[in-house]
């Protein structure tokens, strides 16, 4: 066995490890789990919820950011308590996920820290391509997608955690290898453990899947692909793509959603790149081209 086969063996052994204990997988912050169970209380009240979330100062500064964005056609507001009464329950626990997930994975090397960073920047684009697809085509609730499509991503996050204590972590391309192999098990594992709806799970199982169609209305899955579909394009990392015309979530478009630019991408999208960009940085403080 070569070198780098021997290596990628070892690799492997130490993701089956972590699946197999799954008290090793990143868990949700305490923070995340008060709310969430505060929401959980049929009596929970508005004001109460906001005391919970004004624990986590930089939550409730996405939170405001977020539901002060222009998107929402009102005055920018300035406490927590008129954010719960604006986006009510569902999303304030959706936007908490999403927090929780951005702040979940730690690097302990510089490497580790530019493979992470790359992932990352990646991830954030998908995840901001989504949502501006959501919030112009009105079918799925942009919150909705914006938490599918983090975590449709956190197996491959999960992969390269697993290295955080190793001398020699995997090269780039091993650990391309080891994400295609195990990040979908992987993040089904970690959903699962922290009570994710089933829905969200469908996503993960579904992201990169190209032709499967669950009906003729667009989906959460659908605006999920869609997003990741045109993160690689603007990555420049879809070379074994195929036609946008031939993806299954192209197909449930009506015009004038569905016209393409001179590259074949969605003119919604590539005519709003400085939009996507502004998504990005305001929710992740991430520029992600």
């Amino acid at each position: 066995m070569s070198l780098t086969h021997a290596n990628y063996a070892v690799y492997r052994e130490v993701i089956a490890q972590l699946m197999q204990g799954n008290e090793q997988l990143p868990s949700l912050p305490s923070i995340t789990l008060e709310i969430r169970r505060a929401l959980a209380r049929p009596d929970v009240s508005f004001s109460s919820l906001s005391k919970t979330l004004a624990k986590d100062p930089s939550l409730s500064a996405m939170l405001l950011k977020y539901a002060s964005s222009p998107h929402f056609h009102h005055p920018p507001l300035h406490s927590l308590l008129d954010v719960v009464r604006v986006l009510g329950l569902a999303q304030v626990e959706r936007i908490t996920m999403v927090h929780s997930v951005t702040s979940l994975f730690t690097m302990h090397s510089a490497y580790h820290k530019r493979l992470f960073v790359d992932a990352w920047h990646r991830v954030v684009l998908k995840a901001s391509v989504s949502n501006f697809i959501a919030l112009h085509i009105p079918l799925v609730a942009a919150d909705r997608v914006l938490l599918a499509s983090l975590l449709s991503e956190i197996g491959t996050l999960a992969v390269l955690s697993a290295f955080k204590d190793q001398k020699h972590p995997p090269q780039e391309d091993m650990y391309v290898s080891l994400c295609r192999e195990y990040s979908k098990s992987l993040g089904i594992i970690m959903m699962k453990k922290w009570q994710v709806d089933e829905e969200f799970i469908e996503v993960v199982r579904r992201v990169g899947d190209w032709s499967v169609s669950t009906g003729e209305v667009l989906d959460l899955g659908d605006v999920v692909n869609l997003g990741l579909f045109h993160a690689l394009k603007l990555r420049k990392a879809g070379r074994d793509l195929p036609a946008l015309t031939e993806l299954a979530a192209y197909q449930k478009l009506a015009p004038p959603f569905n016209l393409l630019d001179q590259h074949e991408c969605l003119s919604l999208v590539t005519q709003h790149t400085a939009d996507i960009r502004a998504l990005a940085i305001a929710l992740f403080k991430v520029e992600v081209m």
